[in-house]
């Protein structure tokens, strides 16, 4: 019985639960899915890190080249997010040139690198004018259940403080770069940006960390980025239905909570890693 009200009428459904205070899935409105986090799964890669937040998988693997600095800004190097939401996460995405959302989600995590400041470009320039780093960042996700955007933060953020660059300097015979692949270092990570993405029911009532279904049946979305000394990187909010000052205060201060929560968890992913080796 269940199971048909729940595919003939999936709002409905949904608001009975709401009406309790709970979700389907038996969680609170203000409770996250459980989180998991593996880092350095890509062997092949700088700087790798798997995200689960419930059944939503992204993997981030980082790849830094050296190139040119770009003519404006000689003294930095640059880092480029790409986001790939591949047909065999979601029956919802289809085979070709990257969808609407994948497009979005890449340009939401390239804000969330530039107004966060995770990672002062200067760091990765090697010598002013004419050598840099740049960092190529993707994500894809492997399972999508809602929610892609606090994952790819996650994992973005995981990846980065798993990269290892390669010691390079420049040979003053050749004038050109010598890379010691021996010798590597860690990035210098400025600030520690953590995203909670919310859903908003019937134009009021508000949920965290929404699944794919309750993405699709709600009136809008939102995602509040904060750093580790809470403040506010980005407010995404892609249209939909109007929030209240109020409610938007709420959400913010959820989001610096869950930051708290995913600083530590990554803190104890790093820190295992290193006593394993």
């Amino acid at each position: 019985m269940a199971a048909g009200f729940k595919v003939a009428e999936p709002l409905e459904y949904h608001r009975s639960f709401l009406k309790e205070n709970c979700r389907p899935d038996g969680r609170e409105l203000s409770e996250f899915r459980t989180t998991t986090l593996n880092i350095g799964s890509i062997t092949t890669a700088d700087g790798s890190a798997l995200v689960k937040v419930g059944n939503t998988t992204v993997i981030c693997g980082i790849k830094a080249e050296l190139t040119n600095p770009i003519v404006e800004a000689p003294g930095k190097g640059y880092i480029v997010p790409n986001v790939d939401l591949p047909p065999l996460c979601s029956s919802r995405f289809r085979p070709g040139p990257p969808a609407e959302q994948a497009q979005a989600a890449s340009q939401f995590i390239a804000d969330v690198i530039e107004s966060s400041e995770v990672i002062q470009t200067e760091d990765l320039c090697i010598e002013r004018g004419k050598l840099c780093w740049v960092l190529y960042c993707d994500m894809m996700c492997l399972d999508y259940d809602g929610n892609v955007l606090d994952a790819c933060i996650i994992a973005l953020l995981a990846a980065l403080k798993n990269t290892q660059l390669p010691e390079v300097t420049i040979s003053t015979e050749t004038s050109k770069p010598e890379v010691n692949l021996e010798k590597r270092h860690g990035l210098h990570i400025h600030r520690h940006p953590v995203g909670a993405s919310f859903c908003v029911f019937d134009d009021s009532i508000l949920i965290v960390d929404p699944t794919a279904e309750e993405e699709s049946l709600s009136t809008a979305q939102l995602t509040v980025v904060t750093d580790d000394e809470d403040r506010l990187c980005v407010v995404h909010k892609p249209g939909g239905t109007s929030l209240s000052g109020e409610k938007l205060q709420e959400c913010i201060s959820r989001a610096t909570a869950r930051q708290r929560e995913i600083q530590k968890l990554i803190d104890k992913v790093i820190h295992s890693v290193k006593t394993a080796q």
